[in-house]
């Protein structure tokens, strides 16, 4: 088994799959790269049982098919170190011997068998959607930073995908806060609901960002099977019933405050210095067009207060929020000012864009109070 190819070439699709690959694997063989030739295509393979993720790439010259289980750390660190050189690569698949040549440079290690590596698993019987990559990396950007990592709650610690003939709509919550993306623009042919885990959704977020391309979803009722360009994903969904988000989100909510989005991030960002650092509280204080954000920490005798002014229509009101929560939600939304709509000090707020920009997209975040402390 033999073939030439660009050293960064190599590297930029190794870093794309490389992060399937767990710090402590049970098996020895999943801390390798399944490198297989056929038909003047490489195809390469990471996997930890639960995420499998291959990229195809076309080496400059090859001869003699086959696979092998190559060490994935040892080989990235090399290909790291080296400039843009075309990479030979002579495996001997009796003896498992890699020699790689590079300039001026030989490098050998040894490889692992094939067929020791666990295969892909077929997708049964698949439903499928295509989706924009911008649509996905957005839906996935959007509400994957809500997702709990409580190991005793799975089903919070992914995102929820509802599809259906009208809309497609991402959900994510850890109990603390919530955020619901829907999408209008897209719809599936039948409904259908499942849980994908978070660590195959940041590893599509990270290739799919700089990509604009369409993304083929497949699946069915264990797996889901993502493939574009020359990357293919398929992970085991998260088996369980996903809570009844809608039951939790206020219906009446009649004290409405409009602000600008950039201003409230930057006082929260201030204050919160000040606040305990284990409860993050930030008391808001809405008062007529004013808005008195305030934190404290008694045991050191901190305190941050800074006014805000703002628009609001409703009672005086004094409300406390952590404030991590409400920095993660401002940052994760796109508008200019952004309107919380409340209630009482014990209800939850909720968090959305003032003016609708896209009427094919809508967005609610939403975000448990704390006990203020009097």
């Amino acid at each position: 088994m033999k073939f030439i190819i660009s050293s960064s070439l190599l590297l930029k699709n190794l870093q794309a799959i490389i992060g399937v690959i767990n710090s402590n694997n049970t098996l020895p063989i999943l801390d390798d790269f399944l490198f297989d030739l056929k038909d003047d295509l490489l195809t390469i393979t990471t996997s930890d049982l639960e995420t499998t993720m291959s990229v195809t790439v076309k080496p400059d010259k090859s001869e003699a098919d086959g696979s092998l289980a190559i060490p994935a750390k040892i080989l990235v660190d090399t290909l790291k170190t080296l400039p843009d050189v075309p990479v030979s690569f002579t495996i001997d698949l009796g003896t498992l011997l890699i020699e790689i040549s590079a300039g001026e440079g030989k490098f050998k290690m040894s490889g692992h068998k094939s067929d020791e590596y666990p295969h892909t698993p077929p997708l049964e019987e698949p439903t499928s959607i295509t989706l924009p990559s911008g649509v996905l990396s957005k839906a996935i950007t959007k509400t994957i930073f809500a997702t709990g990592n409580d190991e005793l709650r799975l089903v919070l610690s992914g995102v929820f995908c509802q599809l259906s003939p009208d809309d497609i709509t991402f959900v994510a919550t850890d109990a603390h806060k919530l955020v619901r993306y829907t999408r209008l623009d897209f719809k599936a042919e039948n409904s259908a609901t499942f849980i994908l885990p978070k660590k195959p959704l940041n590893l599509l977020k990270n290739i799919l960002t700089a990509q604009d391309t369409e993304v083929n979803v497949e699946y069915n009722r264990t797996n889901a099977f993502f493939s574009f360009m020359n990357v293919s994903l398929i992970c085991r969904l998260i088996d369980g019933k996903y809570p009844n988000y809608e039951a939790v989100i206020p219906k009446e909510n009649p004290n409405h405050m409009v602000i600008d989005r950039i201003s409230l991030l930057n006082s929260i960002r201030r204050v919160s210095i000040f606040a305990n650092q284990s409860t993050h509280q930030v008391r808001f204080k809405i008062t007529g067009k004013e808005l008195l954000l305030t934190a404290e920490d008694v045991d050191f005798s901190n305190e941050g207060k800074e006014r805000l002014t703002c628009a609001y229509d409703g009672e005086d009101l004094e409300i406390g929020f952590n404030s991590k929560f409400l920095m993660e939600m401002l940052g994760n939304i796109d508008a200019g000012e952004v309107r919380m709509e409340m209630s009482t000090p014990n209800k939850a707020g909720l968090l959305l864009p003032a003016n609708i920009e896209n009427k094919d997209e809508d967005i609610l975040m939403l975000v448990m109070p704390v006990m203020l402390n009097k």
